[in-house]
This record gives structure tokens, sequence and C-alpha cells, in this order.
């Protein structure tokens, strides 16, 4: 997804962090330059055997060579051909269409090396041009997907592959009855029998034609671990109410037909909605009309007749129904006709009210065997332009929204089915905030947590490190004070910089799993349709006089439960089930209202949100994230000290060999802190997000090569007497110089050098 209704979700998303943050009024970050910051000028990586970070050894030496990676035991977690337990350090990958098809070698072999084993990237087989019939195949496509396929196996990398986004905008060419010239296919593809064709096709195309590369295809190749459904659309969203009229007729008389079906005709449907008619009826012709998705967004008989309460809640279990048989007879259209082995992903999408319809979205997801989400977080950002969807430009405006001091927008706050792995298949901490280093820290610490099974950056598009993300065809204004840059990309110095030491401890398990959820709900099919309220959902807004009576009447727990508990540990629903077994614990203990803090059921995270820091204390990963200095300077975790004068920083201390901190021989010390183009400029603004007046900065120029990232102030001591030397490493991982060091009664203390991204103690 790259713009329009990515956009709108990101909007939608910091809409909680902007009435929390608009009146912050913050003053203009000092300028970095050559008094504060080091150039980030990474040497051209040989990948030569003598670098002291390279993680391309946690991969297989061939993605796939154990078999099929498959669902574990109990449905939750993924496991390897041979039954090894696994979790995918992922991005998403747009190389392949970059052009870049001569260097894909160098691009996976780099990711490797920084602990991806997972990469994400989307072919569309189809042909758009006006004149293709809707069954054409582009040839051109599928050869980027087998080669992308091909040199991400090599280094070890398993393929989430993904086919199909609805913001496609078909020719009238294919054909599609009623579809105006120039309208996005949303909707379609789940009830449009031409549209089903079309897909049907292009997945033939995409998954049998034998690879070239590899000498099978890609339904036969055991390093794509999931192939997705489709990305991104859902009737239950609200691109449905901009269904055009000749698709309405089409999908309501499909409701019409499942209406006969349950009640026996149409006539009998309204008898049971005490004569509820809709402006679009038209029971001559089969036809039942729908509402639009916007009168959905209150609960079940809320100031409603019973009568229109039933049929919405009808109308709601047809969609969901509908949707719900579309993937599972695509993953019977995959295994039975096409001979696909790997997992399938429906969706990855969100309803139009995550409070009382994200469950039942999520339900539709288990037809297949993955779920999966997109979720972005991080900045406010507009443009008098209104090209903040896919570029930052001088002239916009935007307010960082950091997570740790904000969070309820932590993306992997996320409520898991029972007996379903779960992906993150989009998330990014959105560019132009400055606070990405906590990202790939958080997500490493939580997911460990909370057992969620991969997490995918989005998305990088240089073969390794994107030293210059300005589009020079877009120079801003006369006499330009800069180029638009590149809005959603990962391949900065403070996100792909901090990869490796979260891959490390995440894919390891450095960090522990909760023995068990914290918060367990059961849900009956009814109550979903009925739009009962769920007793805790991650995003959204309760209304205490409004929802006070719409939760499960069988439910024990009658109130919402803190959204604080994503950060707790699980959180997980299990669908079909008993309300009445609903429970969470005792959340007192861990959750301190008055502080601002919350702590992990297992004593290994804890998050201060008034002053912005997440630390993490385990015996194989220590370290600290987000506003250090405003934190109280110093951390004294179970074996590092951490002393930092840096406003914002990401310190992670792992080990290389596994072993515990405590007796490590060499040891990972990575730090994060903040980067911006040279010359990089902005100055205190009041904009307009939304209809809200908000604080934040006017961007005046966006620099230029190289980055500049802010100076290290940091002082560590690690209390292991097997300690007793420092090298920092370059930005490629290979030694630059030797760093001093004093010992003393088991302990090393080391000052940091200011250019510190990498640096092994042994």
């Amino acid at each position: 997804m790259k713009t329009g209704i990515r956009w709108f979700v990101v909007a939608v998303v910091m809409s909680a962090a902007l009435a929390a943050l608009a009146k912050a009024a913050p003053a203009a970050p000092p300028a970095l330059d050559s008094s504060n910051s080091w150039a980030f000028n990474p040497p051209k990586d040989n990948f030569a055997d003598n670098a002291l970070l390279d993680l391309r050894s946690l991969n297989e030496q061939v993605a796939g060579e154990k078999g099929f990676v498959r669902r574990s035991a109990d449905g939750n977690g993924f496991v390897l051909g041979d039954g090894t337990p696994v979790r995918f350090w992922a991005c998403a990958s747009d190389f392949g269409q970059a052009g870049g098809a001569d260097k894909l070698d160098e691009h996976f072999r780099f990711l490797a090396k920084l602990g991806v084993n997972m990469v994400r990237f989307s072919e569309f087989p189809g042909v758009k041009k006006e004149g293709a019939k809707i069954t054409d195949i582009d040839d051109a496509a599928i050869d980027r997907a087998q080669r992308m396929v091909a040199a991400a196996k090599k280094q070890g990398i398993y393929t989430f592959l993904t086919t199909y986004w609805a913001n496609v905008v078909p020719p009238q060419s294919w054909g599609l009855e009623g579809l105006p010239k120039g309208a996005a296919a949303w909707g379609l593809l789940f009830f449009d029998p031409k549209m089903q064709e079309g897909y049907k096709a292009w997945m033939r195309a995409i998954l049998t034609r034998p690879n070239p590369y590899t000498g099978v295809p890609l339904a036969q190749d055991p390093s794509i671990a999931v192939v997705q459904v489709q990305n991104e659309d859902s009737l239950l969203f609200h691109t449905f109410s901009g269904l055009a009229e000749g698709p309405r007729q089409e999908i309501c008389r499909q409701y019409g037909d499942w209406l006969k079906e349950k009640y026996g005709s149409l006539d009998k449907a309204l008898a049971a909605w005490q004569g509820t008619k809709h402006p679009k009826d038209n029971f001559a012709a089969g036809q039942a009309g729908m509402y639009a998705i916007w009168e959905f967004n209150s609960p079940y008989g809320d100031n409603l007749p019973p009568g229109k309460a039933r049929r919405m809640a009808d109308q709601l279990h047809f969609m969901s129904w509908l949707e719900h048989k579309f993937y599972a007879d695509m993953e019977k259209y995959f295994r039975e006709e096409l001979g696909c082995k790997q997992l399938v992903n429906a969706c990855n999408w969100k309803s139009g009210d995550p409070v009382l319809m994200d469950d039942l979205e999520r339900w539709i997801y288990t037809a297949n065997e993955v779920e999966a989400l997109n979720r972005y977080c991080g900045v406010i950002h507009t443009s008098p332009k209104n090209t903040q969807g896919y570029r930052i430009d001088p002239g916009d405006f935007y307010l960082p929204t950091p997570v740790v001091r904000d969070p309820n927008a932590f993306p992997g706050a996320v409520k898991q089915p029972v007996g379903y792995p779960f992906v993150l298949t989009e998330v990014a901490w959105v560019n132009p905030t400055p606070y990405t280093a906590e990202g790939p820290f958080m997500l490493a610490a939580y997911n460990s947590l909370t057992g969620l099974d991969a997490s995918v950056w989005s998305s990088v598009t240089a073969t390794t490190w994107m030293l210059d993300p300005r589009r020079m065809f877009w120079p801003v204004g006369p006499g330009a004070t800069g180029y638009a840059v590149h809005k959603w990309d990962g391949a900065f110095p403070e996100v792909y910089g901090m990869f490796p030491a979260n891959a490390l401890a995440f894919r390891r398990g450095y960090v522990a799993q909760a023995d068990g959820p914290v918060v367990h709900e059961e849900r009956t099919m009814e109550d979903m349709y009925q739009r009962k309220v769920p007793i805790i959902a991650e995003e959204g807004k309760y209304d205490p006089n409004r929802d006070a009576g719409a939760f499960a009447p069988e439910s024990p727990l009658k109130q919402e439960v803190d959204r604080l508990a994503f950060l707790v540990g699980p959180v997980e629903v299990k669908f079909g089930g008993d309300p009445a077994k609903n429970r969470v614990i005792d959340l007192k203990p861990y959750i301190d209202k008055a502080a601002g803090v919350v702590r992990s059921v297992t004593g290994q995270i804890a998050l201060n949100y008034r002053a912005g820091v997440c630390t993490v204390n385990s015996p194989r990963y220590q370290g600290a994230a987000g506003f250090l200095k405003a934190g109280g300077g110093r951390f004294d975790l179970g074996d590092v000290s951490i002393t930092s004068g840096n406003e914002y920083a990401a310190v992670s201390v792992v080990p290389l060999d596994g072993e515990p901190l405590a007796s490590s021989r060499k040891v990972l010390v990575q730090v994060g802190t903040v980067a911006r183009l040279t010359d990089w400029k902005v100055q205190p603004a009041t904009f307009k997000a939304g209809n809200q007046d908000t604080d934040g900065y006017k961007i005046i120029a966006t620099g230029k090569p190289p980055w500049r990232v802010a100076n290290a102030d940091v002082t560590l001591t690690v209390a292991n007497p097997n300690l007793g030397k420092a090298t920092l490493l370059d930005p490629s991982g290979y030694a630059a110089k030797d760093v001093p060091v004093s010992t003393a009664g088991g302990k090393l203390t080391i000052k940091l050098p200011a250019d510190t991204m990498y640096l092994v103690l042994q």
C-alpha cells in the first residue's frame, strides 16, 4: 500500500495521538551538523568473512531446505519443515519493481546480514492496459516475482507473497459490468464472477509457471512461507459504501439469495425485520438493499427500531459469510487446482469500526491459516499540496508521535485469534518522524512477550542503505530549498541500522514469552453480528454512556479492559466460544496509571510512557529506548548499566554467542539516535490536522546527503568478567578501531564513541 488509502489509515490511527499531543508546542530541534553528529557513509560491503557482525548464519543455507513452513501443533506459531519453531524478522521489498534485477543477490545478502529471514513483496500478474482481457498475464511481473523468490531463497530468506490489491483501476476492456471508467476495484473480488475469473487466471499463471531460476514453480517452492489471497480490502470497510451502482446491484442480488435461503423468501425476511425497508430494495429483481458501513458504527439496538437492528445484523452476517466463503474457496482452488503447498493468509485489513467490527473482520480470516494486519504509527503529517500520502516536501507540516509516550499507538497491540499465527504484514514508524529507533526495539521486545510471529517493516527500495531518499525529479518550488523525499522507506540508518540486535533477540527468544494470556475473550458469532461490545479492542473509542449495556449478556466482564493490557502480555480471542469464559488477570500489579508505567507480566519489559522510556531487562537482552535524558539518564539493569545524555536514543546489548550477558564472551552493543539529511531544517508551526489546530513543525528544507546521525552520549558498564576488549564497527559490521575500556571487580566500563552504531565487546 503506497498512497491514498494508506494516508487515510494513518490519519485515522493518529487521531487519538493528535488529541493528546496537539498542544505540546514543541521547540525546534537542534540542527544536526559536524558539532553534534557524524556523517553516515557506510563503506561498500563485499560481505567478507572478517565481519564481526553478520547474521547470515542464523538463516538456513537455502530457505525451505527443511520443507514447507507450517503451523505449530497448537496452531499459534510457525515451524520449519522439520518442526523447528521459527519466528520471522521481515521487511517488505519493492526492490524488484525498482528495476534492480542485476543486484538482487547483493540486496538479499545485505538483508540476511542484518538478520532478515523473511521478505514480503507484491507483484500483480494481470495487465491493466486498456484493450487487455481480464485474464491476460503480465509476463514481466511474473519474471520479477520468480527472480525475487530465487534470490531470497539463496540467502535463507523466506517469502511472503502478495499478488493483488484492490486499488487497481480496471480498464474497460476487462468487461466488469457496471464499473465506471477510472473506478478502483474495491470489494469486487469477493462477489463479482468476472473479477474472480481474472483473479484465478492471474494466480494460476504466477503460481504454476516453472521458475527458470529455481527449476520449480512457485506453488511447489518451500521457500515461499505464505501466499496472501489479497491485500487491504474488505466489505466491512468504508470503501463498501462507494460501490458503483452496477456492482451494488449484483451484491444486493446475492444478498437476496442468501436471505431466501435463511428465511424462505424476501417477504419473510421483511417480516422478520418488522417491515423495515431500504431505499434500494427491489424484491421483484431479487435484490435486498444494503446499508452503508458508517451506519454500523453504533452498538446493536442503540437508538434503532428492533426491526432495523435485526436487518443490520443480517447484513453483517451476510457480508462476513460471503468474504469467509470466498477465502475458503480460494484456498481450495490454490490447493486442488494449482497444487499450492504453502500456508495461506486471507488479508490484513480492518473494519469500519475497530471496536464493533474488527473481531468479525479477524474471524473472516480464519477461513485460511494465517492472520495478518497492516498498522502504522509515529507521526501526523500534512501537506498544503495534499501529497503527504507518498512524499515529504519543504513546506509540509508534521508532529512526531513517539510510541514511548503514546503506548496506545503501539502497532503490536494485537488481539490474537486462538489457534492462528499472526503477522504484521506492514508496520512502520512513519517518516518524517525522527523517532524511528524505538520501533525495532519495541517490536522485538513486545512481540516476543505476546508471541506475535512476524513483523514486516515497510518498505525498502534500495540495494542496501537508502543513502539518498530524495526524488530528484521533484524539485519543490522556484529556487527550491530541497527536493521531495520518499516517505515509505525503511532503509534509513535508524531503521535498518537497528535491525541486528533486535532481529537476533526476537529470533532467538532473548525476551521471554508470557506463559499464557493476560486477557482471554470468547465471542459468539451472533454477538459479533449484533455488534456487541468486546471487553477489549485494539483501537477506537468506547462511550461508557452509550456502550454500558452493550456487552455480551453471558460475559462476567461488562466493562472495557485497560488497553495497556496489550503491553502486559498476550491478549487473545476465541471465535465461536462462550463469553462466560472471558477472563482477565489482575492487572493492578502491572499498570500504574499514577506513575505512567506499565510492566510486562514476565517482569522483563517496562514502559514509562510519562517519561517516554522503554527498558528491557532479561538475561540475554538489556537496553533502553526513548527519551533517555528526560527519563533520568541512568538505567541500571540486571547486568548492564546505561548512562546517557542523549535526548533520544535506543541502546541494545545482546550476546552474539547466545550465552547470558553475565558470561558471554562476545557481546553486541547497538545504538540508534536521530538521523536527518544534511541541512534538514524545520521551524515550530501551528497547522491544521483534520479540523484541529496542531502545534508541530514546518519543514523548511529537506536537505541532502549524507545522513547525519546525532552523536551517541552513552557510557556503558557490563558486569561480566569475561569481557576486556571493545571494537567499534563501521555500519557494515567490520572492525573500525579499538576503543579503550576500564575493568574492575568483574565489570567492564566504556564511554562509547560518538559515532557508535555497533560495537563488540570481547
